[in-house]
């Protein structure tokens, strides 16, 4: 097998964010600059030689995750290691075996791979879910929400607790950038929750800003400071679910009409 025609194959399937096997023949040779029907005659009528050419050349022509789904994971695992400075695309390559090239390509940068991480690892999407079908009750409601924000604090890696870490070292930093341009949508799904408990009569009418802020404050401050809480003084915290809705009953308690 010509090693010219493994190069095209790889770079076809770096440019497309895809393994070999899953990267059309048409493409290939586009990237090899020779015609469909010209590989098909230099292959022999089948991919299977071009497949094993490239297993030879020491790269697996599938079975692996995408490019993306391994750029995510490597992101999400450089983060919860070393922080969000850590995250270059240069960095994300390397430890997700792929060109810095197919991750422009994929997410146009940067910016595009930790706003995609972002959406990944914070609970918006959590919460818009919860806000197009809520509770009925208002104690449900609340501890939904507390259950989403812990259930986002302690994913693995901890991906939230180090966004967290930069906005507060670095206020007009990456993290920054990223909750400004997400916290419209949480505020958008937090307000349609509240707002409904409010007309209900369950919750004051307070600013919409400030009651937000008074419900996930709490709970954020402890699940920020409960891996060094549980290091320090020991088996002795609640768990988080029995927080959950100790956090929950005391805001009701301290909202309520």
């Amino acid at each position: 097998m010509d090693k010219d025609l493994v190069d095209a194959a790889l770079a076809a399937a770096e440019k497309q964010g895809k393994d070999v096997a899953e990267v059309p023949l048409r493409a290939i040779a586009a990237a090899a600059g020779i015609s469909r029907s010209t590989l098909l005659r230099r292959l022999g009528g089948s991919r299977v030689r071009l497949d094993e050419a490239v297993r030879q050349a020491g790269v697996d022509p599938g079975g692996r995750p995408p490019v993306r789904e391994r750029a995510l994971a490597a992101a999400a695992e450089l983060i919860g290691r070393d922080g969000l400075g850590a995250v270059t695309l240069e960095a994300v390559a390397a430890a997700a075996q792929c060109s810095p090239t197919s991750l422009h390509a994929i997410f146009g940068g940067r910016d595009g791979l930790l706003a995609t991480m972002f959406d990944r690892y914070v609970p918006v999407p959590d919460l818009e879910a919860l806000a197009t079908d809520p509770p009925e009750r208002i104690e449900e409601t609340v501890h939904a929400i507390y259950s989403a924000l812990a259930e986002a604090f302690c994913r693995e890696p901890r991906v939230l607790p180090a966004i967290f870490g930069d906005l507060f070292s670095r206020p007009d930093g990456t993290a920054a950038r990223m909750l400004k341009a997400n916290l419209p949508r949480m505020f958008a799904s937090l307000g349609t929750l509240l707002t409904s408990q409010i007309q209900a009569g369950r919750l004051r009418p307070l600013p919409l800003p400030l009651l937000i802020q008074l419900m996930i404050g709490p709970m954020a401050g402890h699940m920020l400071l409960r891996p060094a809480l549980q290091d320090a003084l020991g088996d002795v915290l609640p768990p988080v679910e029995e927080v959950s809705r100790m956090f929950a009953d005391a805001f009701i308690r301290a909202a309520a009409p």
